[in-house]
């Protein structure tokens, strides 16, 4: 009803003004003064104050323009000259397992096998008898020699507890001896199809699952209670909050999530955007209902559907043309779902049929090639449409492929924190001809090809300014490309700023409502400590967030930080 008010009271008040007959006499809820304003606007770029009224901006201008709107009841904030952008829209999260991750063990930082032991075995002396140990987050290539994790390491320390702890990329699982035995995994266990269980030298399984093969051991893990879902949505949205994202989009959440997600916007405790894409395994349900893309309200969507074709370069199962110099017999992996090649076919033109959009995970070239060709042929077969077909990673570009993306309208929904992660290691494996064309954003600019940014959290960091700063500098995370990793692909930092507020919101068939600081749209800011426009590139990464507000409504101010829980 507030959205509707809002809306109502805004034409009121652009029609009277564009009559000539009377100014608008609205009462602003909210006013901020004395705020460097880049609205993401081409119509009016920079500002200096903007009011709110409900949940939409009301006015945008100078401080002058504003302070007619001011009342008795108008909360002020005085931004004091710091810069105010449109709030933060992660193209790509996981939302749940990063909120999870926020209380489970943490891995990621881990840079030796014996400190990566240490942790899970602190971990278990915590959990009761019995009770999964999951999260993790681990990255061998960050210890000497980058070996494989094996259960041996830890079931010395993990007796009483099943172990599954999931590489960084989500795309490699270690599970100790207590998981396999429940999932029944031996040494006569078949790989299934689009997995691969890894085996020592006398064919007994190391405990180590890729893709696929990981699904043996999820479907044993009992699934988190009603209570520990809602801990966990908490957690996120207040981390959400502390670090400027306003709104996300959730790929492949369970039923169970997007419960979750009602229950708390129900309650008035949704503090963070949500659009939800269910694996597109479950098309059918959407297509039922007559689900289209993005059904909803403000808070929360659904609509979209999430396809898996590959896995990831870091576990070696990424499909490729080629194959990897370091495995000279292995391309990659096909996921389950593209096996066979006429089941994703028909499902994603299901999927397109009832108007649902179609979000797919493809890293490797040959893998982002077969999606392509695959959507291509449901255009052929469905017409020209405003479908926003996109491809999340598109990491691993084939040269032809980029015209196509364009052709197709293909939206490149990508992660820029991978760049610099992966980069330390990358061209190890793939060679220096494919890697320049990995994470290729300048070349899908030139092409002009939609860029929507995210993080894939809980994969890498949600922190927006740690995406803004490896897209602009492409500093590897080991110091060795300080100049940047194929510095010819950098972006400024106005384009990486429009790729993760308007880019998202396009990718999300919302940029009417959100992206940008304009008159009518939602109201969702953040103000920051330092202007990224002018600082060193470098800084970026130290950026703080001073407040975010959604909706009109701040739910981040650093300065009350104590009562923000939820922030780890």
């Amino acid at each position: 009803m507030k959205t509707i008010r809002g809306l109502l009271v805004l034409l009121a008040c652009f029609v009277s003004t564009i009559a000539g007959t009377a100014q608008c006499k609205t009462v602003a809820d909210l006013i901020i003064t004395d705020a460097n304003i880049w609205t993401g606007d081409d119509a009016r770029p920079r500002a200096h104050a903007v009011a709110v009224f409900g949940d939409r901006i009301l006015a945008v201008g100078s401080d002058a323009d504003v302070e007619g709107l001011r009342g008795p009841s108008t909360r002020m904030i005085d931004a004091g000259g710091k810069l105010l952008l449109p709030g933060f829209n992660d193209a790509h999260v996981h939302f749940v397992s990063g909120g999870s991750q926020l209380d489970s063990v943490q891995l990621n930082d881990a840079t030796r096998i014996d400190e990566f032991v240490q942790r899970i075995a602190a971990q278990a002396k915590k959990t009761p008898k019995g009770e999964w140990i999951q999260g993790g987050d681990w990255d061998e290539t960050k210890w000497p020699g980058s070996p494989l994790p094996t259960k041996e390491l830890i079931d010395p320390v993990t007796a009483n507890n099943p172990v599954f702890l999931s590489r960084y990329d989500g795309h490699s699982s270690l599970a100790n001896s207590v998981a396999l035995k429940l999932a029944g995994i031996t040494a006569q266990t078949p790989d299934p199809p689009g997995g691969s269980i890894v085996h020592d030298a006398q064919g007994n399984p190391t405990g180590d699952l890729k893709d696929a093969a990981t699904d043996l051991v999820a479907k044993v893990i009992p699934p988190p209670s009603h209570d520990q879902l809602m801990r966990a949505v908490r957690r996120a949205l207040g981390h959400a909050a502390s670090v400027g994202v306003t709104s996300v989009q959730n790929m492949d959440p369970d039923y169970a999530d997007i419960a979750v997600y009602a229950e708390l916007l129900q309650a008035g405790e949704l503090t963070t955007r949500i659009y939800a894409a269910p694996l597109i395994t479950q098309v059918d349900d959407q297509v039922k209902i007559g689900i289209r893309h993005a059904f909803g309200g403000p808070y929360l969507r659904i609509g979209a559907v999430k396809a898996f074709a590959d896995g990831s370069l870091g576990s070696r199962t990424a499909y490729f043309f080629e194959p990897f110099l370091d495995e000279p017999g292995n391309h990659g992996l096909l996921s389950d779902e593209m096996q066979p090649l006429s089941l994703m076919r028909d499902r994603m033109r299901s999927a397109d049929a009832a108007g649902i959009q179609i979000c797919t995970h493809a890293i490797g070239d040959q893998a982002i090639s077969m999606i392509l060709d695959l959507y291509t042929e449901v255009v052929k077969a469905h017409g020209l449409a405003d479908r926003r077909l996109r491809i999340e990673h598109a990491q691993h570009m084939a040269t032809k492929d980029f015209d196509r993306f364009a052709q197709l309208n293909v939206i490149a929904s990508v992660q820029p924190y991978h760049a610099i992660d992966d980069g330390r290691w990358a061209e190890a494996r793939i060679g220096h001809d494919r890697a320049s064309r990995t994470y290729a954003f300048r070349t899908f600019l030139d092409h002009g090809v939609h860029l929507a940014f995210g993080t894939d959290w809980d994969v890498a960091p949600l922190n927006p300014m740690l995406g803004l700063y490896a897209a602009v500098t492409r500093a590897t995370l080991d110091g060795k490309n300080p100049n940047g990793w194929f510095p010819e692909q950098k972006l400024t930092v106005e384009e990486s700023v429009r790729a993760y507020t308007m880019g998202s919101a396009y990718a999300e068939f919302q940029e009417k409502e959100k992206g940008s600081i304009t008159r009518g749209k939602l109201a969702d800011m953040v103000i920051l400590s330092d202007d990224i426009f002018s600082i060193d590139p470098v800084k970026i990464r130290d950026v703080k967030v001073l407040k975010t507000i959604v909706g009109g409504k701040v739910v981040w101010d650093v300065a009350r930080k104590p009562q923000y829980a939820a922030e780890p």
